[in-house]
């Protein structure tokens, strides 16, 4: 009895050993009832930021004072300035002033619990009034909202949408007047109209197969859809004009082709801004340019320009003006961490070195053009001046101004990191950093937009002004007007106490909050807490299936919330860039298993994942199913595929394998288990079967039904418990399939950090549980 209530009180202990994800702090309450305080979220797959929160107590309104600028757009034809963040969604007048929440999107401020993970995406209209987000009905899924921020009022487009992964389900059309939005593998257009009450079913709004990434609008308003390999152009304002829902390839002309089937998982395509030719990405890797011309159907297969960007790339990004050159920019995962490469479309250098940008040339496809490779910026991420002469890029290293032309440098902006960066005009551009959103001249004239992010705060000494400080400068608000710079301004002594009420923080036991800010009613009977507690689900029971001997297939089903993330490399690498990135955003080790194949077609991606710090453990030497009644099994055949293994990954890497496996295909049994811990090898199992392996071609030959990448996410998060090991299959499936798991595992990982769940190595399970 005691040995069980010991056991209960550690795991008790244990739930709240996870750090929290927000925490609020420095309590300030005014003589006349206002209470400031800062929050700070450190939540996994987001970039640590704090914001500045001022509460009237007499009714417990809510204000946000700072604005940390983790991604930021321009709207409103230029007069706002978007934000997201951890806290929600805000606006701020590009002239300055403070932020305001959007009405009728759920944010902080209005109520919303910050749950960790990424930023939920969103999709606003380039005149500001309408907005798109996924409201959750599920880990993977949620319906589509479409918001009108003038009214506040909300309406539901689709049910059932996938949650965002890296791009958002849905794009606007330049005009704000149509978008277009993908669910269930299909492709849907919406006209906004404020006086259409009656919603149009949703079967008279069908394009057609495909993805997000099957569709894109250009500056002029025109719309391509990329099908098979044929791609479509509606004028848009012909896709406006008609209300009764016609047909959309009735409405749509045929443009050009390509000389390959597009894959809207892994394939992306941008639009020049003549509409005249097309750059395609095939894979990820191979870039291919094109004229779109009626006449060119035949000769598609003449040489044309491409490259066959590195095999560790991700995040292409494409900066393509109205005069200037195609440049294509990409991030690529190298041992000493992620890298840029850039590469653009010019005439052959010839033997003098000369280079001309030669826009004229890059219209009619010819053959003397290629992609030449260029100085990295210090980020992949880049935006042009609207007349295309210049570029800016940003990242940890600061942002930097290009001649674009050229490509030289023209100054450095500022030094530190910084998130997000836009164009107002070709003089003038808005950066924001941890510190500021500022409006920058290239003249070098700079202007206050909002505060990112404090140091200090509190009251002034007299009066009812707001005073903060960041970056050793003081700025001062009533709480209407915008942030203006101070000089020594005068603050009142913190105080937690006030002629009505009393404010302190209250510790919380389990959820994303350290704590709560509570308030006590000194002058009547009553403590409330400002902001609602949220706790993490509690889980049912494992019902696990009996213990195959000699095999770990989960670790403590009490006490911790973690679990293990087990990536499968067979033979192929895709897929594996994406999932190091997301790893390294959200902060986790994983376990990677490599099966000798895959070591040796991809010596250097072994050799990255070691230097990223995960667990690099073996999956035998060959991709053999163990299983088979054709393979004679014995001890010295483990043995000696084992060793063969970690020969293989000490050529390619230097280092040595984790001792810890398990079979292809996690064909194990007790006997094969025995034979590997015979030379020191501990055998992993797993108690969660997404059923990524699954291929159309194994659906027909088993019975077995395939699972759409989302439905595997609700079912992985349905089945998980403390302790849990989750595969995931890396690589394309030889019998096929229509999506990937390995393409939503932003998903996933922000469904396990929503629901308190770290994701630790298989070996650090097994320690905990000892």
């Amino acid at each position: 009895m005691k040995h069980r209530v010991l056991t209960l009180l550690l795991s008790l202990v244990l739930l709240r050993s996870l750090p929290a994800l927000v925490t609020f702090g420095g309590l300030d309450l005014s003589d006349d009832n206002r209470l400031l305080f800062r929050a700070d979220a450190v939540q996994d797959g987001s970039v640590p930021q704090n914001a500045l929160f001022v509460s009237r107590l007499t009714d417990l309104a809510l204000s946000q004072m700072t604005a940390f600028p983790e991604r930021m757009e321009l709207i409103a034809n230029g007069r706002i300035v978007q934000v997201r963040n951890a806290f929600g969604a805000l606006r701020i007048s590009l002239t300055g002033g403070l932020p305001q929440a959007v009405a009728g999107f759920p944010s902080f401020v209005n109520g919303k619990a910050i749950t960790g993970g990424r930023v939920e995406d969103m999709a606003a209209s380039q005149d500001g009034r309408w907005l798109l987000y996924v409201e959750p009905v599920s880990s993977a899924y949620g319906n589509l909202i479409l918001v009108d921020t003038q009214l506040g009022e909300q309406k539901t487009v689709a049910l059932n949408v996938e949650r965002p992964d890296l791009q958002f389900p849905a794009c606007w059309s330049p005009d704000s007047r149509v978008f277009v939005y993908a669910c269930g593998g299909k492709l849907y257009y919406y006209t906004v109209n404020p006086a259409q009450t009656a919603a149009v079913d949703d079967r008279y709004r069908l394009i057609g197969d495909g993805t997000i990434n099957s569709v894109s609008w250009s500056g002029t308003g025109d719309f391509f859809y990329l099908k098979g390999s044929t791609v479509f152009r509606v004028r848009g304002s012909e896709l406006f004009a008609r209300t009764l829902y016609a047909d959309f390839l009735e409405i749509g002309a045929v443009l050009g082709k390509i000389p390959f089937d597009f894959d809207g998982n892994f394939d992306r395509f941008w639009i020049a801004p003549d509409s005249r030719s097309i750059l395609f990405s095939k894979g990820g890797r191979n870039i291919f340019y094109y004229p779109l011309e009626m006449d060119d159907f035949n000769t598609m297969e003449a040489s044309l320009p491409y490259v066959v960007i590195p095999q560790h790339s991700y995040d292409i990004n494409v900066l393509w003006g109205p005069a200037g050159p195609l440049t294509v920019i990409a991030s690529v995962m190298r041992e000493e961490g992620p890298n840029v490469i850039v590469y653009r479309l010019s005439p052959q250098v010839d033997d003098s070195g000369g280079l001309s940008t030669a826009a004229a040339d890059q219209r009619t496809g010819s053959a003397r053009m290629a992609f030449i490779p260029l100085e990295a910026p210090p980020g992949s991420a880049g935006v042009l001046s609207p007349d295309g002469a210049k570029a800016l890029f940003w990242g940890e290293k600061g942002v930097v101004l290009y001649d674009y032309i050229n490509w030289r440098v023209l100054r450095t902006i500022s030094s530190r990191p910084s998130f997000s960066c836009f164009w107002i005009s070709n003089e003038e551009f808005v950066s924001g950093d941890d510190r500021r959103i500022e409006r920058v001249q290239l003249s070098g004239f700079r202007s206050l937009v909002c505060l990112a992010g404090i140091s200090e705060y509190g009251f002034e000494e007299r009066g009812r002004g707001i005073l903060a400080q960041t970056g050793g400068v003081w700025f001062a608000t009533d709480g209407v007007q915008p942030w203006t710079e101070v000089s020594n301004p005068p603050r009142r002594s913190p105080s937690q106490i006030s002629g009505r009420y009393r404010v302190y923080l209250e510790p919380q036991v389990s959820g994303p909050y350290e704590n709560l800010p509570m308030i006590r009613n000194t002058a009547g009977v009553g403590t409330v807490a400002l902001v609602q507690g949220l706790q993490y689900q509690r889980e049912a029971p494992a019902r696990d299936l009996p213990e195959v001997a000699g095999i770990f297939s989960h670790g403590l089903r009490s006490g911790l919330r973690e679990v293990s993330l087990c990536f499968d490399l067979y033979d192929d690498i895709t897929g594996l860039p994406q999932i190091l990135d997301a790893l390294r955003r959200f902060g986790f080790r994983a376990t990677f298993f490599l099966n000798g194949e895959f070591i040796r077609r991809y010596p250097e991606a072994a050799r990255i994942i070691a230097r990223a710090g995960h667990e690099s453990a073996s999956m035998f030497f060959a991709p053999i199913d163990l299983s088979d009644s054709r393979f004679r099994i014995g001890g010295d055949f483990i043995s000696r595929g084992l060793a063969r293994n970690e020969d293989e990954f000490y050529r390619a890497s230097q280092g040595e394998l984790a001792l810890l496996w398990h079979p292809p295909y996690y064909a194990g049994s007790t006997e094969i288990a025995e034979a590997a811990a015979q030379v020191g090898y501990r055998s992993s199992g797993r108690d969660v079967d997404p059923m990524d392996w699954v291929s159309r071609e194994d659906a027909r030959r088993l019975g077995i039904s395939q699972y759409p990448a989302g439905d595997m996410i609700d079912q992985i998060m349905e089945a998980k418990r403390p302790g849990s090991i989750i595969p995931v299959r890396l690589g394309m499936l030889s019998g096929g399939r229509s999506d990937y798991l390995f393409l939503r595992i932003n998903v996933l990982m922000d469904a396990l950090v929503r629901s308190g769940y770290t994701v630790v190595p298989v070996s650090t399970l097994m320690e905990h549980a000892k």
